[in-house]
């Protein structure tokens, strides 16, 4: 077998059949990344590789500190020749990471270079990929249509004022759904640092003067209804660790009071402002029919003096490995007792909880919603061949693999749609293997109307976007 040939991560006749047949030619519903608008809406052309390719990438960012560069040739001041260079040179000794899969199809569909990446080719790499850049197929905008993207979702602070969604909306020549997700982290953390900052930004873009705890909860509310009127139909929420801590409106309310004159602020205090502000917003998620998504499990910002030096998302964060089975059915199930649970998705990020998500969600299905509470793709550090295959399997073993919406980008570069293929590839290989082992049947209309529901119409589904 060749080397990323149009087999690449097929290694049977059916799982071939379900790819080429069935998954390869299918659009793209891309539900949550970290993707510029602004970047889409002003159509942005590239001035290098190292710009479109590496730069905000903290995956790359990990390996090449792993592999020994230096700071300075990887986010410091180098030339973007020079980072290029130490990139190719890492990633000529990537195997076994997905970084080496993703970049060698990145390179293929978007630059037609098709050889295997090596250190001594580093130049002419960078010269080929710079004359196709200096083409018109490397607008953003050329990119999206050109990967067959018919829905983007970013991550967008409440506070945003979305004006680049606004200006995409009303650019006829853009075909993709580019849409919000309201994303209010810094709103929940009522102990960290950015909270009060928060508050302030709330403000100004709620034009309300927040002085109690009950404006607080009106300027959220009104944030929120903004973002539906601007097209946003799904919200994203991040935590290192989910809790469930009732408490009353009031204690909520004196908690709120604490934050705004500087009081100390104990962790039941935080825990209980949290989970009473965060079941607040699911209620108007379910009002306005959103979908919710949970990314539960990252551990921030680890290297105090890296972080100083370069700030947040600079590749830092890690896996935690905090308790998640009793407060996430406490969570959904006092949503489910008032009525008000909306389509969820859960995306664990430590893969020991991938069977205790999948036996979760099983608890709140229903109301005659497909799918209704999702185990989410493998995310961030499972969005590799292994994690992948583990996530879609235990699935399959406890839930329904066949109402699952599929994979994401979850990245902030726009050569990341690639990763959708890498995924479908993957889900061919699994369910082929059970067609070969005699397991499922060989009905490649059935299996393969499946295959492409998970690649699409499942999200197409579950999501209250219109596309047409």
């Amino acid at each position: 077998m060749t080397f990323l040939d149009e087999d690449f991560l097929l290694h049977s006749k059916s799982s071939k059949i379900l790819f080429h047949d069935y998954a390869k030619d299918m659009p793209i519903y891309d539900f949550h990344c970290h993707l510029n608008p602004k970047e889409i809406a002003d159509n942005k052309r590239y001035e290098s590789m190292t710009e479109l390719w590496l730069e905000g990438d903290h995956y790359k960012w990990r390996a090449m500190r792993a592999f020994g560069i230096d700071e300075s040739l990887i986010t410091g001041k180098a030339s973007d020749k020079e980072k290029f260079r130490e990139w190719i040179k890492t990633l000529s000794y990537m195997i076994g990471n997905p970084l080496y899969h993703w970049s060698h199809l990145e390179l293929k569909r978007y630059f037609g270079y098709s050889k295997a990446v090596k250190e001594e080719d580093w130049e002419d790499i960078w010269n080929h990929c710079t004359e196709v850049l200096s083409g018109d197929a490397f607008s953003t905008q050329s990119i999206i249509s050109s990967s067959c993207v018919k829905v983007i979702c970013t991550t967008d602070d409440p506070c945003d004022s979305l004006v680049s969604h606004i200006q995409i909306a009303n650019n006829p020549s853009i075909e993709t759904k580019v849409l919000p997700a309201f994303r209010p982290d810094k709103g929940l953390e009522i102990k960290q640092s950015a909270f009060l900052p928060f508050v302030r930004k709330l403000e100004a873009a709620a034009q309300v003067t927040i002085q109690s705890y009950e404006q607080y909860l009106e300027c959220l509310e009104k944030r929120v209804h903004f973002f539906h009127e601007t097209g946003c139909r799904i919200s994203d929420h991040g935590f290192e660790k989910l809790v469930y801590e009732p408490g009353t409106k009031q204690e909520a309310a004196s908690t709120f009071e604490k934050a705004l004159s500087g009081q100390t602020i104990s962790s039941v205090e935080a825990d209980q402002f949290k989970t009473y502000t965060f079941v607040f917003l699911c209620e108007l998620y379910y009002s306005l029919g959103w979908a919710m998504q949970l990314h539960i499990g990252a551990i921030r910002n680890n290297n105090t003096r890296k972080f100083a030096q370069l700030g947040a998302d600079s590749g830092f964060d890690s896996i935690s490995d905090h308790g998640l089975a009793k407060p996430l059915n406490l969570f959904l199930d006092a949503l489910d007792q008032k009525n008000c649970l909306p389509k969820t998705i859960i995306y664990p990020l430590n893969p020991n909880h991938f069977e205790l998500v999948a036996s979760t969600a099983g608890n709140f299905q229903g109301d005659g919603i497909r799918g209704k509470i999702q185990f989410g793709s493998g995310w961030w550090y499972n969005d590799q061949k292994g994690g992948m295959l583990k996530q879609m399997t235990d699935l399959a073993n406890i839930g329904l693999l066949n109402t699952f919406i599929g994979m994401l980008t979850d990245s902030r570069s726009f050569l990341s749609y690639t990763r959708h293929e890498y995924f479908r590839r993957i889900l061919c290989q699994l369910v082929g293997t059970w067609i070969e082992d005699g397991e499922i049947p060989a009905d490649y209309k059935l299996i393969g109307g499946i295959i492409q529901d998970i690649s699409f119409h499942n999200a197409k589904h579950y999501f209250d976007i219109p596309l047409d």
